[in-house]
């Protein structure tokens, strides 16, 4: 099954915490948008998220950082789709340098792990051209 991946950059919005820190929330918003996506290319429909298993924090994320949030299927029931997600830091600002500076990182950071279930109603899935 095709997985799905968004990037975006964390803004000063984003940052609730001192010295910028990210709410780790926002990593399973990220997830959330990446579920939506699953759920329609393979089911034709946004259904719904039903909860999530397991979330691991792994790294900080601050604001000005570049996050890469992807996810993949790993089962399939009558309605519901298990979901394997990870959140990655790829791009990180070097304001040591310059207030624009930025640095792309060798090797991604892993910040955020997540498994979770979806749900489509029976009566909302639809055969979708894979």
């Amino acid at each position: 099954m095709a997985g799905s991946l968004i990037r975006m950059r964390m803004s000063a919005h984003d940052a609730h915490y001192g010295g910028n820190l990210v709410d780790g929330a926002k990593m399973l918003q990220l997830f959330g948008d990446v579920a939506t996506e699953l759920l329609i290319r393979h089911d034709g429909d946004e259904g719904l998220f039903a909860g999530y298993e397991q979330v691991e924090f792994l790294a900080p994320v601050y604001a000005g950082d570049y996050i890469e949030a992807s996810g993949e299927i790993t089962k399939v029931g009558n309605s519901s789709r298990k979901m394997v997600f990870e959140a990655r830091k790829v791009i990180v600002p070097r304001t040591d340098i310059n207030e624009s500076a930025a640095d792309v990182l060798a090797e991604p950071v892993v910040v955020c792990r997540a498994v979770g279930t979806c749900v489509v109603p029976k009566e909302k899935q639809r055969e979708v051209s894979r």
